[in-house]
């Protein structure tokens, strides 16, 4: 039978002594947590494991020896430890060596019971897989289920194969800690400090006293309870939020530039008035040498240039109380970029509305005669629109109504060019401003929404975020034990922002591109972050 054993790469260097560990019978695997250093006394080795068995509620044991025999000549050495075996039974008994001035090693696991087949050998072959046990700790592989509300005793993993090597490693966190500054009677050698971020620093706080330290305690218990991936990206989220805000509001509050954009507001809107009313006027001609409906046309002109006319008005008598509007924006910068971005939102919707005006009249009134050509169309078809079935139901017409219908088609139908003309100029414009807005809801989004803790992590540390683990082969000669290095394969970016993305609470386009041309179309009003249980006009 072949046993795989499971050795930290931190042990490698380790003096000799006893490996301790939890040994996986549905596995058959050996999973080494630490090894114990001569001298020590047994039955201060098991009180140890005995507390670390009731802390971290694994089967912790005495699992084999180990020799590095770099300086020991290894005669003395090794009658001793075969005597070990006595004192701490267990089945298989690992022997695990590395060879003094070279790179080889040795490991055998014997079994004192006879078997019940003589031919059957009485060691076991094993294949050695070095982990790091910082990684395997810190990369949150091991079943989340398997660490809270645990029976005392040895709890079996609740997922197979790697899954009971990360678990253990994952809930043995006591017996790293147990001699981490003080000088105890039995020493250890494992991953020391590091199993938990800052922990000397802890450590110091806790024991120290005066504000200074009080401090770095509070700090250092508030970056462990943000310590989770959404807890940390939500927090570091609003952290930049509001870091971006106020280097906007030391912007505009520097070198009076706030005062500079209230004079140039002015000038600006007046330019864009003008320009508006530039394109009335080349409406109410002969657009590109389109022959359109004179009266129509004088009527929808001056109508709109009549709205122009009381906008221009209305920003005229709102000027001497622009630079302190936009002083309250700005400093609602302080909250957070995304609340300033917001309120830009709004501000050019306001600036704007005048536009969005011009395009629900043009959209009502080409509406009015999209339906008005179609209802008349089904009457000359002997058709009529059903409204209590939603369905279109023959129906048999007189002829003073199909005369009737006939003047009032031929009426819309001349007219319609006019219409649809003002519709598409002002629903290009509408248009406009909705893409502006478009994109500062998505900068919010993205501010909003993107896990930048996340995507640190990953990049600076990214076994933290891993996505399974990958083996390379170290050594694999004939009469050695084959050597294999377990390594964190890390979590690619796609993964990391779909799965650790923030919910957005903004609102999305709830059309398709197929949808959007058919409400174009038919002049239907386009509300782009309509939620989609809003009532609709």
């Amino acid at each position: 039978m072949v046993l795989k054993a499971f050795f930290p790469t931190c042990c490698a260097s380790a003096d000799s002594g006893l490996l301790v560990g939890r040994w996986v019978p549905e596995q058959s695997s050996a999973v080494v947590l630490a090894v114990v250093h001569f001298p020590f006394v047994p039955v201060q080795v098991k009180e140890l494991l005995a507390q670390a068995r009731q802390a971290s509620r694994v089967g912790v044991a005495v699992l084999g020896t180990w020799s590095h025999r770099h300086q020991e000549a290894a005669e003395s050495l090794g009658r001793f430890l075969e005597g070990l075996g006595a004192i701490f039974s267990h089945e298989p008994w690992l022997q695990l060596c590395r060879e003094r001035g070279s790179k080889s090693w040795s490991c055998t696991a014997t079994r004192r019971q006879v078997p019940a087949c003589p031919s059957t050998p009485h060691e076991d072959q094993v294949m050695l897989v070095f982990y790091d046990q910082r990684k395997v700790l810190l990369s949150q592989l091991h079943p989340p289920a398997a660490l809270p509300d645990r029976q005392a005793g040895d709890a079996t993993a609740s997922a197979g194969g790697l899954a009971a090597v990360f678990d253990t490693v994952a809930r043995s966190e006591a017996l790293f800690r147990s001699d981490r500054f003080d000088e105890s009677p039995v020493r250890l050698s494992h991953w020391q400090s590091e199993g938990v971020e800052a922990s000397i620093l802890a450590e110091l706080a806790k024991r120290a006293s005066g504000p200074i330290c009080l401090l770095l305690a509070c700090l250092l218990s508030l970056v462990s309870a943000a310590s989770a991936c959404r807890k940390a990206n939500v927090l570091v989220s609003v952290l930049l939020d509001v870091a971006l805000g106020l280097a906007l509001l030391s912007w505009l509050h520097g070198k009076d530039r706030i005062g500079q954009l209230a004079e140039a507001l002015v000038p600006v809107a007046d330019h864009v008035a003008e320009e508006l009313q530039h394109l009335l006027q080349w409406l109410m001609g002969a657009p590109a040498g389109l022959k359109m409906n004179r009266a129509l046309d004088q009527v929808l002109g001056r109508f709109f240039l009549y709205h122009l006319h009381l906008w221009i008005s209305y920003i005229h008598l709102m000027s001497p109380f622009i630079e302190r509007i936009l002083w309250h924006v700005g400093l609602s910068a302080c909250l957070g970029l995304t609340v300033a971005l917001s309120i830009l939102s709004d501000i050019i919707a306001l600036l704007t509305f005048h536009i969005y005006c011009f395009y629900v009249y043009g959209a009502r009134l080409y509406c009015l005669k999209v339906c008005g050509l179609s209802s008349l169309w089904r009457l000359f078809r002997g058709k009529k629109w059903n409204v209590l079935r939603q369905r279109v139901d023959s129906c048999s017409y007189d002829l003073d109504q199909l005369f009737i219908g006939t003047l009032l088609f031929t009426i819309l139908v001349f007219l319609l060019p006019t219409a649809a003309l003002y519709y598409l100029v002002f629903t290009l414009l509408r248009l406009l401003v909705v893409a502006v807005q478009g994109l500062i809801h998505v900068l919010v989004d993205v501010i909003n929404s993107l896990p930048l803790y996340s995507l640190g992590l990953r990049l600076c540390r990214p076994y933290r975020l891993a996505a399974g683990v990958k083996f390379r082969v170290l050594e694999h000669e004939a009469g050695r034990p084959l050597r294999l290095l377990m390594q964190i394969n890390p979590l690619p970016y796609g993964r990391v922002i779909h799965t650790y993305r923030l919910p957005s609470c903004g609102c999305h386009p709830t059309h398709s591109w197929g949808s959007l041309c058919r409400k174009l179309f038919f002049g239907e009003l386009i509300y782009p972050w309509r939620q989609r249980g809003d009532k609709q006009d």
